[in-house]
């Protein structure tokens, strides 16, 4: 009898755990379309309800609905949807800032650091150079395509030429002083 008693308890485990999945391949699916606030509060919904392996797809199906509807406001949308996101631990805090700031901040995530530039990022500059380029196109949807902010975004491409000519000097001055820290 008492051998069969860890096999009760393991019982009321496996169902509760079975209770938090669904048979539904269809659960997760979302309809983005309409007001992109209430898309984010069902996709909400759904990362709360078992499809947090969603955020990926739901995230960028929220940034076509905003590209389909430009609006200034969809920039403090999504600041709100990663912070809520973030509140309901499926995602770190350092993840929804960068996702944030890749997509709807002037400042490029793609350089950041207090490190010596020399040693560590001329090496990769032109890795460095692309990441940036990347994100550019990036910012691109975000601040221009979804919410209609042709200022920041033409000051994020200003910042990135000014970041490859500034790594380019710098980078030449490197070689030319034989810095090697």
């Amino acid at each position: 009898m008492i051998r069969h008693a860890k096999y009760l308890l393991a019982v009321p485990f496996v169902l509760l755990a079975s209770a938090c999945t669904t048979s539904d391949p269809n659960y997760c699916a979302v309809n983005m379309r309409g007001d992109l606030d209430n898309a984010m509060r069902t996709v909400e919904t759904k990362l709360d309800t078992g499809c947090e392996y969603q955020f990926d797809n739901y995230f960028q199906s929220l940034l076509t609905l905003a590209e389909a509807n430009p609006d200034k406001n969809n920039r403090r949308y999504f600041s709100d949807h990663l912070m809520r996101v973030q509140d309901m631990g499926v995602i770190s805090r350092r993840q929804a800032e960068g996702l944030y700031n890749r997509y709807f901040n002037v400042k490029f995530v793609s350089l950041q650091g207090d490190y010596n530039t020399c040693s560590q990022t001329c090496p990769i500059r032109k890795q460095v150079m692309s990441d940036m380029k990347a994100e550019l196109h990036d910012k691109e949807l975000g601040l221009l395509r979804a919410s209609n902010d042709a200022a920041s975004f033409y000051r994020a491409d200003h910042l990135l030429k000014e970041t490859d000519l500034v790594l380019e000097a710098t980078c030449r001055a490197c070689l030319a002083g034989g810095d090697a820290r």
